[in-house]
């Protein structure tokens, strides 16, 4: 991870100073039952919840180890670690609709061994372990994974999400599991101090301040009254967002950190006081906004003693605003350039006055600002950051020579941030969302902001109009601007055309917005005849290119569709749908039913009443609905309109399948569990296809997509074992393909879950081929016997067909798993299979043209697989009684494939430049000779057009 990402997920090195007085310590709370959450807390469950968390929330902690490891010692130091911080075995399910934080015993931490293999292969399956998910209602949020480059070199990575910790508690947990290692490894006692307490009181003790933090949460919401965001950041077009990073580093001469700190000295300030000013001054330049901007950094709340050893989440982010109405002394006519030291005063200022408050949760303040917490463009006023980070010190572990390993998630929280890297080579960094700023523009802004840090460490009293920076906002062009002059307009952009007028496009938001005609009207007023656009026509956004410019291939009436007048694009006679019901549910959360296009923001609406607002409607229309849906459409129009599209689509999906939506399961329905994963999605497909009745197991926040194909949805999860129960309870049939491939105990209790609730007719179990190890011979038939070197994964489909076939011994019903090798198919999630594992490696090495070894040719060496839609088959008729395959393991192939054959079509369909060659030293994990007989489900498994392998690759690799 590069050092800029370290900062970003709270690996911040450096000791700032957080307030000028310590907070009161809490007042003493009852501790009895679950606690609640803390603010920071509270809200990364939000995103978590709103599908805004994936790999964003991740804080891995890698460091490559060299020497006699005891491999037994450190899985007691990482199980010791959440012995001893409560936080580290938290997880976080809901009663209600309010999370809580649930304490789990103590238990093992596993700790799994895997090879290495080659470099580029341990570096694939670091950044995939980094990078994977956590489920913060099940839990852990911890885990651990050991890599073998040799008997005495491992990598070691620790994971934990950030919701139980922060850059505080990094230090915390070297120390102590350095010294539970070095205890364990002796077989003595750890010398430990005291913990601190324990992040549940921490966050009791926030709680019971709640009154206290609101009221001083509405003082600093009335300071960022009027501030608006940075004009060089664009809008990010609604959905989901990816959030990836893009990094611009420049060097800067240790001379320059020298004259930084110097400067900071002579004005009482920190060399990160500095930077700060610098980051504004920058901005002041690249935006033309003046002197009236707002910046964010985070602040820890360990100002108390006591919590210096308590691991968990204790940061909040301040928002430093300078040249707000309350200081005459920077907002009077004669500072309209002041000097750069003239700022640094200011920005001291109102840092020193930020951190006085550090520990009111900035949620709260981004409550009350409302709608006033975003530009009129959906830009948050939080959306650039600063910082000064420093590299971070290696994991050490007694006896053992440690290097610290860089895992770069490439990942970004805010739209824009400001560094400064201290250490022995300083840079100067600037990181930014791909989707909110070009990277002409960010690389543009790093030489300004580089070069201006170097004039201000030599003199500082020079205005800001002669420190190096220019303007990197565009001029706007007449229309644009025009269109903008209205409050109801949001985004606006113009497409000139060579043959005639030009054409422009506008987002409109509000319970009055205007419409294409009368927008146009208003221009009429302000610009040359020859100026306006032939038409204003509305959109819900504007596709942009990556550098921000409007795609023209996808605006209509930009390329050759000219009529005039206004209108909506892709508007037309549809109905509103259910809006009396969102407006009353509006009008229930928010306390005033509003208008049609009465925007949720402006009502005074947050993520958690988003949650709140999508659980409700769902239940009372029966469609499905997310919180992030809410977040994106707004308004009860948009919002409605959603949910009788998501009616009519699954009208039509009823009536091409004959399916009513029931209250009682129809005779012959069949249970699906993973129907939104690639192996589900297939089934489901068959399923519907064949006229059997579905019943699927998802999410809420996925039931749309299964509901949509006339499925019937049960909503759960496999860590909930009720919901599971529920959703067997009176079908006719189970095929169990859902698995979390990494947590093998969830999978386990998924598994005795239904099963408990499973009351007879055929369980098809989707097993692994991973349960057969290495067996004897290169033959495998059905149900052969396991061999040596089972992984986790294949142990844990072990102990499921366990489970299931002792669950059958009692005479409930006819059951049948089957084990399949890689699944191959066009749905993206197994797209993803193709990039890990023995075909992961051979894959990156082609994309990236490097050279590629394969296994000698002492026999045949190669993949077995089984295309999505065959595997469909094969379980839908193992789903049936009295079928050949009930009672037994049987396995589903479609067929094996030489190495040497996919690398081969791997690269040609890649274009890649990789030189293929064999010899002995290739990845010991390609010497994979079996063959897996697969007779039972020969007929189902007959591949139909394009079920080649050729043919999948190709659909795969496109």
């Amino acid at each position: 991870m590069s050092a800029v990402d370290q900062a970003d997920l709270l690996r911040r090195a450096r000791s700032r100073r957080s307030a000028t007085a310590t907070p009161p310590q809490g007042p003493a709370v009852p501790d009895d039952g679950p606690a609640p959450l803390s603010h920071a807390q509270q809200r990364m469950w939000l995103m978590d919840h709103l599908g805004q968390g994936g790999a964003l929330y991740n804080v891995p902690i890698a460091a490559r180890l060299r020497g006699p490891l005891d491999r037994a010692a450190l899985a007691a130091a990482i199980t010791g670690l959440t012995e001893r911080h409560a936080v580290l075995r938290t997880r976080y399910p809901r009663r209600g609709e309010q999370p809580y934080q649930q304490v789990d015993p103590v238990v093992p931490v596993p700790l799994p061994v895997v090879d290495a293999g080659t470099d580029a292969a341990a570096s694939d399956r670091l950044a995939a372990e980094a990078a994977r998910p956590f489920d913060l209602a099940a839990g852990p949020v911890l885990r651990a994974l050991l890599l073998r480059h040799a008997p005495e070199d491992h990598t070691l990575v620790l994971t934990i999400h950030h919701i139980a910790v922060d850059a505080g508690s990094l230090p915390v947990l070297a120390a102590d599991l350095a010294a539970l290692y070095a205890a364990a490894r002796d077989g003595a006692a750890p010398e430990l101090p005291p913990p601190g307490p324990s992040y549940a009181e921490y966050a009791r003790q926030e709680r019971a301040r709640d009154a206290e933090l609101t009221a001083a949460a509405d003082t600093l919401a009335a300071r960022l009254a009027g501030a608006r965001p940075p004009a060089l950041l664009r809008p990010v077009p609604p959905g989901a967002r990816e959030r990836r990073a893009v990094l611009h580093a420049a060097p800067l001469d240790p001379a320059v950190l020298d004259g930084l700190r110097s400067l900071g000295a002579r004005h009482g300030a920190t060399l990160f006081t500095v930077v700060l000013a610098a980051a504004f001054a920058a901005l002041r330049a690249a935006t033309g906004q003046g002197n009236d901007l707002v910046l964010g950094c985070a602040s820890g709340h360990r100002a108390r003693p006591d919590l210096r050893h308590t691991v968990g989440l204790a940061v909040n982010t301040l928002a430093v605003r300078v040249d707000p109405a309350g200081r005459p002394s920077f907002a009077d006519p004669s500072f309209a350039d002041p000097t750069f030291a003239e700022l640094l005063t200011a920005v001291r200022g109102e840092l020193l006055d930020a951190q006085r408050h550090h520990d009111v949760p900035f949620d709260l303040v981004v409550e009350r600002l409302g709608a006033a917490a975003r530009g009129a463009d959906g830009t948050p006023l939080l959306s650039v950051s600063c910082d000064l980070v420093q590299p971070v010190a290696p994991l050490t572990l007694p006896g053992l020579e440690s290097e610290s390993v860089e895992l770069d998630l490439g990942l970004a929280k805010f739209g824009l941030a400001l560094l400064v890297e201290d250490g022995p080579a300083p840079r100067c960094l600037v990181q930014h969302d791909r989707d909110a700023l070009d990277a002409t523009t960010a690389g543009r802004l790093l030489d300004a902001f580089a070069a201006l840090l170097g004039a201000v460490a030599q003199e500082a009293d020079r205005p800001l109009s002669e420190l190096p920076g220019s303007l990197l906002v565009a001029a706007e062009h007449p229309v644009v601007a025009g269109l903008l002059a209205d409050p109801g307009v949001v985004e606006a952009a113009v497409v000139e055309s060579a043959d005639g007028p030009s054409v422009a496009y506008a987002v409109v938001r509000g319970p009055v917005a205007p419409n294409g005609a009368q927008l146009r009207a208003a221009l009429r007023r302000h610009l040359p005849a020859a100026e306006l656009p032939l038409a204003v026509t509305l959109l819900d956004r504007i596709p942009r290119h990556p550098d921000g410019t409007p795609d023209r291939g996808r605006l209509p009436g930009a390329t050759g569709d000219r009529r005039t007048g206004e209108g909506r694009a892709g508007e037309g006679a549809a109905a509103d749908g259910p809006i009396d019901t969102v407006r009353t549910a509006f009008g229930e959360l928010l306390g005033t039913t509003p208008p049609a296009d009465g925007d949720f923001f402006a009502l005074g609406g947050h993520s958690l009443v988003a949650v709140q607002l999508a659980e409700r409607l769902r239940a009372r229309t029966g469609l499905p609905l997310t919180g992030l849906d809410i977040l994106e459409q707004r308004t009860p129009r948009a919002l409605a309109a959603v949910l009788a599209a998501r009616e009519d689509e699954r009208r039509a999906a009823q009536a091409r399948t004959g399916t009513r939506p029931r209250t009682r399961p129809r005779t012959g329905t069949v249970l699906l569990t993973g129907a939104t994963g690639g192996v589900g999605a297939a089934v489901l497909q068959e399923l519907i296809a064949q006229g059997r009745p579905v019943r699927v197991l998802v999410r809420p926040e996925s039931a749309h997509l299964p509901a949509l194909n006339g499925a019937e949805v049960a909503e759960g999860d496999l860590a909930d074992a009720d919901s599971l129960r529920n959703a067997v309870e009176g079908v006719d049939a189970v095929i169990h393909s859902a698995c979390t491939f990494t947590d093998h105990a969830t999978d386990l209790a998924a598994m005795r879950a239904l099963v408990d609730g499973w009351r007879g007719g055929p369980f098809v179990f989707v097993s692994s081929i991973d349960a057969y190890g290495r067996p004897e011979g290169t033959e495998v038939p059905e149900g052969a016997p396991s061999g040596t070197a089972v992984t986790p994964y294949g142990q844990a489909k072990l102990d499921c067909e366990r489970i299931l076939f002792d669950t059958a011994a009692t005479g409930r019903g006819p059951v049948t798993a089957v084990r399949a090798p890689i699944v191959w198919g066009p749905h993206h999630r197994l797209r993803d299979q193709l990039r890990w594992g023995s075909t992961g490696e051979l894959y990156q090495a082609a994309l990236a043209g490097r050279p590629i070894r394969l296994p000698e040719d002492e026999g045949w060496y190669g993949a077995s697989w089984v295309h999505a839609a065959a595997l469909a088959r094969a379980l839908a008729a193992c789903a049936v009684p009295e079928h050949p395959a009930a009672g037994r393991v049987v396995n589903a192939v479609s067929g094996h494939v030489s190495w040497a054959d996919f690398t081969a079509e791997l690269v040609r369909l890649l274009g890649s430049a990789s030189p293929l060659t064999v010899g002995p030293d290739a990845d010991a994990e390609l010497r994979r000779p079996w063959r897996y007989r697969a007779g039972t489900l020969a007929g189902a498994l007959t591949p139909e057009p394009g079920e080649d392998w050729r043919s999948v690759l190709a659909a795969m690799v496109g």
